[in-house]
């Protein structure tokens, strides 16, 4: 679990990048649930993964955390959020 959610948290943050660029700020409307499942799937590795071996999953959980929060305020700021 802690494998996947490091892959989805980094095709996430690739996807994010792009996101950044003008005319492209629509795209955080499917990145946003996109990173919640990495995240789900990283909180389902750290609680049942065990504490020496929970690197992975926590890495990945930040990473798709920091998607979230990064598109919400892109959103925000480009006024997709009424």
């Amino acid at each position: 679990m802690g494998l996947i959610s490091l892959v989805w948290g980094i095709v996430a943050m690739f996807l994010m990048v792009l996101a950044l660029i003008p005319l492209l700020g629509w795209s955080n409307w499917f990145l946003i649930p996109f990173a919640a499942v990495g995240a789900i799937i990283g909180a389902i590795g750290v609680l049942f993964t065990s504490s020496a071996k929970t690197g992975r999953a926590k890495t990945g959980l930040l990473l798709n955390g920091i998607v979230i929060v990064v598109g919400i305020i892109r959103l925000g700021i480009g006024g997709g959020i009424i």
